[in-house]
């Protein structure tokens, strides 16, 4: 079978655009149809400033609702990042491998190192490497597919690219991996900011619609979501983002095409009440699922146990090869 990886970083509250960008095709498509697993990334958390306690709990939260959203430990390895040793181990042996010039071309750390610095804070080095290390993410467990959006593309060609330089300079050795995208809303945007990515980092909260947001915060949210002053609804990304945005959203939640639904709508105010009904309903089994799972953390630990004891078995032979194949001596 395909063998799909893919994480997911506890940062902030999981999102409408984590679910609809990400998560729902690992319920719907990518468990069902590969040998798959999905990890909550917890070391790329610690690239910046954070507070431990609240990464654990946020660690916890995003493995909870990875399972409320459907993810089925039956049918696919869900585990933390931070509990397979491997991820670390490959991570330096690909910063072996990996350049400089690289690094600083990656478009996330341009952004998120220009944020630190305005803010007056440092910018720590593993923020300039933590690619290597989600590289290492990919290529440790011989990953043919990582399923990600837009935003992450350029970290899967690097893994591509330090996986072919690796197997030529040393041997064959990794899998080269592909990125995937969902068809539709592959990139939700923030409501009140419709040129920014509904990201769970984000400070901007009326604009991001989060999976455990209640049924009427979720209604404002939406309902007060930045249009435009033209009349006419069309579906235009660029000129009219905001509500290309909407119809997005509102074509994920339905299976339907952002283009065809343009034409039903002949004001914003349907649009936006179509669209806020129709998350409403979409988050709803997740939260009732979420508040079960709550209530016995006792199920949540040990799949994360047998899931990270199922991932180190994949991993160790592939990183052991690794070892042997740059010149370490076997242990």
């Amino acid at each position: 079978m395909t063998r799909v990886f893919s994480g997911i970083k506890p940062t902030g509250h999981l999102t409408l655009g984590n679910y609809l960008g990400a998560i729902r095709r690992w319920v719907d498509v990518d468990q069902r149809q590969s040998d798959a697993l999905f990890c909550v990334v917890d070391l790329h958390a610690l690239t910046v400033d954070h507070d431990p306690a609240r990464v654990r709990r946020l660690s916890r939260q995003a493995a909870t609702l990875l399972l409320a959203a459907g993810l089925d430990p039956k049918l696919c390895t869900v585990f933390v990042q931070s509990h397979v040793d491997e991820h670390a181990r490959l991570s330096y042996v690909m910063e072996c491998v990996a350049t400089d010039g690289e690094m600083r071309r990656m478009v996330q750390y341009k952004e998120k190192a220009a944020r630190e610095r305005e803010r007056g804070g440092s910018v720590r080095l593993s923020l300039l490497t933590y690619p290597v290390l989600m590289a290492a993410d990919i290529l440790a467990y011989g990953t043919d597919e990582v399923p990600v959006g837009d935003d992450q593309t350029q970290h899967v060609e690097l893994a591509r690219d330090l996986a072919v330089r690796f197997n030529q300079r040393y041997g064959h050795t990794f899998v080269v991996p592909r990125a995937t995208r969902p068809a539709v809303a592959a990139r939700v945007m923030n409501l009140q900011e419709p040129t920014s990515k509904m990201g769970k980092s984000d400070d901007s909260g009326p604009g991001i619609v989060y999976l455990l947001d209640e049924p009427d915060v979720v209604r404002k949210k939406v309902m007060r979501a930045v249009t435009d002053s033209a009349a006419e609804v069309v579906y235009n990304r660029e000129g009219r983002p905001g509500v290309a945005n909407l119809l997005e959203i509102l074509a994920a939640c339905g299976g339907g095409n952002p283009e065809d639904l343009s034409g039903v709508y002949e004001s914003y105010g349907t649009l936006k009440k179509d669209t806020a009904e129709a998350v409403v309903e979409l988050l709803r089994p997740v939260q009732e699922r979420h508040k079960e799972l709550c209530a016995d953390p006792a199920y949540v630990e040990g799949v994360l146990r047998d899931g990270a004891e199922k991932a180190r078995e994949m991993a160790k032979p592939m990183v052991d090869s690794a070892y042997r194949a740059i010149g370490l001596l076997p242990a």
